[in-house]
């Protein structure tokens, strides 16, 4: 090695070194600075930011009023008429509404919704056989006299939602169809009065529920029932099938003030029915016509993409004024193919399109955090109704 290129050699070492040294100085310097930063006052650190706004949960649940109407609907004369009525308070009996009561709470307490929107809180009560209340084509006539309460599913729900602490108080419930008829509940058509020998009355309501302790605050509660309703004949009787909605103005701990609407569509008749129905809602005096963020929570009984034809027609008036889909349809939540909920009848293959669904308006205020199907298997030998539940968690901003 020449004298030379031993020289540079020996400078590059020296370089090396140097270089190293200052790469070592420079992150000890570099460690240094971060220390003070941390120790010195009034330096300000950078935080993870807040999500704006508060996170609200919604819940909407069919309990299933006990027994399918349709026979009696379509009944071909008195005499069907009144054996289809004992067959659905027989069925109603063999459904087990304080049963399942227990798994239907037990899906509300697992979610803790802060607001449910029930549907098909049926009241059914009994009394003598009153030919008058079932010939005057509902209970708004003030004809019927059965007041015996069989199952009240509101009472029943909350029973169990409370049982040991209360955790959900009843903020509002809406009568709707209110029909009062003789049934042949024995099964003999040669006993009572044309085979009848009791009186079923079956109101249908529904209902908001609010969780105790959520820092919730209602104001403007306001129901109301649909003017365009399904009105079949039946045995010669025109019956109007009653529905409407329930609307109030709530905070939920911190979050703004928003409208929850709950209400049950038409399931039943012209499909154009609960169209008309979903456009109350928002046209005129209907709940959604307000400056608020609003919460529609209910089974429309339309969908846009898991039904066809008519089916469409509320869910698609809906999104046309403006309203969004809040809710999963990933697994699907409608409906057993039993009016009987035994767990030996029925599958979770039955659940094949959807009709229950939250749905918000004024979408920059309302955010849609997560959404969950609940209620897909039997529970204490019970399906806990023919429909599965719709649970969302909403974030409410400013």
């Amino acid at each position: 090695m020449t004298n030379r290129e031993e020289s540079n050699l020996s400078n590059s070492v020296n370089d090396a070194r140097r270089s190293g040294r200052s790469r070592f100085v420079a992150a000890g310097l570099l460690a240094l600075a971060g220390s003070l930063l941390v120790a010195l006052p009034g330096v300000a650190q950078a935080k993870p930011k807040k999500p704006k706004g508060a996170e609200v949960s919604v819940m909407s649940r069919n309990l299933y009023l006990g027994a399918d109407l349709g026979p009696a609907i379509g009944a071909t004369s008195l005499a069907d008429f009144v054996s289809k009525n004992g067959q659905i308070l027989r069925d109603v009996d063999a459904n087990k509404f304080k049963v399942r009561a227990k798994g239907l709470a037990k899906e509300i307490l697992a979610k803790s919704p802060d607001l449910v929107g029930l549907q098909e809180a049926a009241l059914w009560r009994t009394g003598a056989v009153n030919i008058p209340a079932a010939l005057a084509g509902g209970c708004g006539s003030g004809l019927c006299t059965a007041t015996t309460v069989r199952y009240d599913y509101i009472k029943l729900l909350l029973d169990q939602l409370n049982k040991g602490q209360k955790r959900y108080k009843l903020i509002e419930s809406k009568d709707e169809f209110d029909f009062e008829a003789p049934g042949d509940l024995d099964n003999n058509p040669t006993t009572g009065t044309l085979g009848g020998e009791i009186d079923g009355r079956l109101t249908m309501r529904d209902a908001i529920l609010a969780r105790v302790g959520a820092g919730i605050k209602v104001s403007g509660v306001k129901t109301a029932h649909y003017k365009t309703l399904y009105s079949p004949t039946i045995s010669g009787i025109p019956v109007p099938v009653t529905r409407g909605w329930l609307s109030i103005n709530v905070k939920v701990g911190k979050s703004p003030t928003f409208r929850f609407i709950n209400t049950h569509f038409e399931a039943f008749g012209d499909t154009a029915v609960r169209e008309a129905q979903a456009k109350e809602l928002f046209q005129g005096s209907g709940p959604a016509k307000t400056g608020l963020p609003v919460v529609l929570v209910g089974d429309l009984n339309s969908d846009d993409d898991t039904v066809t034809g008519g089916d469409r027609l509320a869910y698609n008036a809906l999104k046309g004024a403006g309203f969004r889909e809040r809710s999963t349809d990933k697994p699907l939540g409608c409906c057993l193919k039993t009016s009987i909920l035994t767990s030996n009848l029925g599958s979770v293959s039955d659940f094949d399109h959807q009709v229950d669904h939250i749905m918000t308006r004024d979408p920059a205020k309302v955010k849609l955090v997560n959404s969950a199907v609940t209620g897909r298997s039997p529970v204490n030998g019970y399906w806990d109704s023919d429909h599965a539940g719709i649970f969302s968690t909403l974030r409410i901003l400013p």
